[in-house]
């Protein structure tokens, strides 16, 4: 499955509601599950507030978890579709 990076920021909404952030990515994980999709969240420290990682369906399937979190108005996010190494390798050899 095509794999994306996602680099996150609470907005000012989200902050307010910190103590909801579990409650959440529980949902977020429920929505990703139901669309066929996985998810691993990891908080940082520095420019982002989280990562997450993002085993999907397709491109299609990503940009409905994108909007439904977009829609929520707690986070900003920047996508980044990601390969493994083998699969760069391969691209750059073709």
């Amino acid at each position: 499955m095509p794999e994306f990076l996602v680099l996150g920021n609470w907005t000012e909404q989200g902050l307010k509601n910190v103590k909801d952030a579990p409650d959440r990515i529980k949902e977020t994980h429920r929505t990703t599950e139901a669309l066929g999709g996985k998810m691993t969240l990891y908080y940082t420290l520095g420019e982002y507030d989280f990562v997450m990682v993002f085993s999907m369906p397709d491109e299609k399937t990503m940009i409905k978890v994108l909007t439904f979190l977009g829609s929520k108005g707690n986070v900003r996010t920047k996508t980044l579709k990601a390969y493994t190494e083998q699969d760069g390798a391969n691209i750059i050899k073709e």
